[in-house]
């Protein structure tokens, strides 16, 4: 099948749902990503702390199909901030990946008490400047941070990858993300870090109502409003699950019940959690 893809800021497009690949081994991730192509997947999430930017690799060339046809996003955490040390990260990961460039480039942290983000950037427009990272973006920014960063930097980010799911909706963050033209991807989509959306009695009875799982419904929300959702898996079947949310939509009146499973603004995490 194909999935609908957003426009980004550089032109291109990002397809709305891909594949999360932490905490999965190079021989686990190529399987997957293997198995995740078969089934239409064409987006790749990955980074340097998941030690899996090879294994994502092979399994793009082992299903077949021609690497200009996947978006492939990799990150660099806070060992590469500051001093042009993200060019050498970059260079070791297509290094790993043997790949000439990655789809979209994150920071992986702000790490704000370091002061080192904006400088990061700059090497970031660097990669951007000469292909190797057709889009650069961020991960786990606020809009405090984003706000500095577009004060000093020439380049609007391309997309702010934050933890979110209706139990951390991060409202305030999307609002910023759309106002500046940057598209919010979600990871941990599903919930985690305590937040248990599949299970919640209000997820239950709008799957059960529509006929479909709870993780179609959770992310036929993130489809809904407009966000890219990366959900992880290593079971083509529950991949499969995954990609079967753009031929039904939810009621507004389903929203406004998945509404009342927020947390609050200051839910979840903005730092190194699950691998993210």
């Amino acid at each position: 099948m194909t999935i609908p893809s957003i426009p980004l800021n550089t032109g291109a497009g990002i397809p709305q749902l891909g594949l999360g690949t932490w905490p999965l081994d190079d021989a686990e991730v190529a399987d997957a990503v293997e198995a995740a192509a078969a089934l239409g997947y064409r987006h790749i999430d990955t980074a340097t702390k998941y030690g899996n930017e090879a294994g994502v690799a092979d399994g793009i060339r082992r299903s077949g199909i021609d690497r200009a046809e996947f978006f492939v996003t990799t990150k660099l955490d806070g060992g590469f901030q500051g001093g042009d040390r993200a060019i050498g990260g970059l260079e070791a990961a297509l290094d790993r990946m043997r790949f000439d460039y990655v789809d979209l480039l994150l920071i992986h942290w702000p790490l704000p008490q370091r002061g080192l983000f904006v400088d990061t950037w700059r090497s970031f427009e660097k990669l951007h400047a000469d292909g190797r990272a057709r889009a650069i973006g961020v991960s786990n920014f606020r809009p405090e941070h984003l706000e500095v960063l577009l004060a000093e930097t020439d380049i609007v980010p391309a997309v702010n990858q934050i933890q979110l799911n209706p139990a951390v909706p991060r409202l305030d963050h999307r609002a910023y993300d759309a106002e500046h033209g940057i598209v919010t991807e979600s990871y941990s989509p599903l919930g985690g870090q305590g937040a248990r959306v599949l299970d919640a009695p209000v997820v239950q009875r709008i799957a059960e109502r529509l006929g479909r799982t709870p993780a179609q419904v959770v992310l036929r929300w993130h489809v809904q409003q407009g966000l890219v959702a990366i959900p992880k898996s290593a079971s083509p079947e529950r991949m499969r699950d995954n990609l079967a949310v753009f031929d039904f939509e939810l009621a507004a009146s389903d929203l406004d019940e998945l509404a009342t499973l927020s947390r609050g603004p200051d839910a979840g995490v903005d730092s190194n959690v699950d691998g993210h």
